[in-house]
């Protein structure tokens, strides 16, 4: 193997990788090949990393599950105007064609229609060497992307590359991804740890305000109410007037009674040939206290005019 064929292999690859040169340092750099302009052939684990061909290897448990999590969290997170990807070629320069294990870019494609480059992106490592995450992450930063993370399962971190520094920065695990891309910031502790998986998407979610998600609110709201409303009327039924009116339960069965107590009032009357004023009415349906409305109704069986039903019923000032 001459000098200049170095080869980076991930796990499970062979003993040595094609090489693809790229052309001798001091030539005129050609033009940079669009993001989509395939080195690596699609739909197999092939990708190329400098000129060399790599293999992406399957993965084994928490590797594999922490792909998951990964892309369950992120795919809830991904804001309006952008899409999530898994695994997607993006061709960072002549001799390097490969895919981040999930990344993040703008819907809306580009002047001459093809899709945009990724604007986040996200490595997952456990067995490998940080060098290949490292390798792809100065390769993407360099190509344009704005932030590279690399999630390490073993030791339970994420950590974003930095390009002040030209490696990578730990994040703490209370931290939160912020980034337009996102729909709300994305818990650090979400990307580690399934338990929080569920809450963090829950989260994003409503606040993307999906429409299958607002209508079954809506509607689990108005069933509640709904219950609440039969279940307290009922309650009210067969606990009596006391306790109805000293709990929530009752209040539909105390507002019953207030309502034929009014109406008993404007019967009695009608009955005798007494007239009832506007104001009397209004008096009447203004009453809520049910104690109060029984003696109208002793009044309105006597009373000679409506006023003498609800007279007192003012304090004078």
């Amino acid at each position: 193997m001459r000098r200049h064929d170095h080869v980076l292999l991930a796990p499970g690859a062979g003993a040595s990788g094609r090489t693809v040169h790229a052309p001798p340092a001091g030539r005129a750099r050609p033009h940079v090949p669009h993001v989509d302009d395939r080195l690596a052939p699609p739909e197999t684990r092939v990708e190329y990393l400098h000129g060399v061909e790599v293999y992406a290897a399957p993965a084994d448990p928490p590797h594999a599950t922490q792909h998951f999590d990964l892309t369950y969290v992120l795919g809830a997170h991904v804001a309006e105007g952008y899409r999530g990807a898994v695994d997607m070629l993006t061709r960072t320069d002549l001799g390097s064609d490969y895919a981040a294990d999930a990344s993040v870019f703008a819907q809306k494609p580009d002047r001459a229609g093809r899709r945009r480059l990724e604007e986040l992106a996200f490595e997952v490592s456990d067995k490998q060497a940080l060098a290949v995450p490292t390798t792809k992450a100065r390769l993407l930063i360099a190509r344009g992307v704005r932030r590279v993370f690399c999630i390490l399962v073993k030791q339970r971190r994420v950590m974003e590359w930095s390009r002040e520094t030209d490696g990578w920065r730990p994040l703490p695990k209370d931290a939160v991804i912020e980034d337009p891309c996102l729909v709300r910031p994305l818990p650090i502790q979400a990307l580690l740890e399934a338990a929080s998986s569920d809450d963090a998407v829950a989260r994003a979610l409503l606040d993307k305000r999906v429409p299958a998600l607002e209508a079954a609110l809506a509607e689990g709201e108005a069933r509640g109410e709904a219950r609440g409303e039969a279940r307290g009327e009922a309650r009210g039924e067969a606990r009596g007037e006391a306790r109805g009116e000293a709990r929530g339960e009752a209040r539909g069965e105390a507002r019953g009674e207030i309502r034929m107590a009014q109406e008993a009032i404007l019967t009695v009357l009608e009955s005798r040939g007494v007239a009832t004023p506007a104001d009397v009415a209004r008096a009447i349906a203004g009453c809520e206290d049910l104690g109060k409305l029984r003696r109208w109704i002793k009044r309105a069986a006597t009373a000679t005019t409506a006023a003498q039903v609800v007279a007192g019923s003012r304090r004078k000032r």
